[in-house]
């Protein structure tokens, strides 16, 4: 048997076809990536996306992240910086109204802030 020389493609690089479905593209990857990026359920993506205007249901949300939630979870993580090994507290006092507040950030080597409280 021959063995094919042709490598699978990666998710991230497949092209994906929104024909025969009702909504636009941009609102269909749109809703599949606030599910798959963000902790959120499918009824919260189901009400975000009602108070834009757009009206669906749950159900709608789980059957396009389970028909193409591979391919754009694939993108999430390949357009995604990455984070270096060395990383740094930083912290800062901000006063309002004679109120001390502290604040924290974690930054990274190339000095990208990643989180701040």
């Amino acid at each position: 048997m021959k063995k094919s020389s042709v490598s699978p493609a990666r998710s991230s690089e497949v092209a994906i076809s929104f024909k025969g479905y009702r909504f636009p593209p941009g609102i269909i990857s749109y809703a599949v990536w606030l599910y798959y990026r963000f902790p959120l359920s499918l009824r919260m993506v189901e009400e975000m996306l009602a108070g834009r205007g757009i009206e669906l249901t749950y159900e709608t949300v789980r059957c396009w992240a389970t028909k193409f939630g591979l391919t754009i979870g694939g993108r999430i993580r390949s357009t995604s910086p990455r984070r270096g090994d060395k990383w740094h507290l930083d912290e800062g006092v901000v006063t309002i109204h004679g109120k001390k507040h502290w604040l924290w950030r974690a930054v990274d080597e190339p000095r990208r802030t990643r989180r701040a409280a």
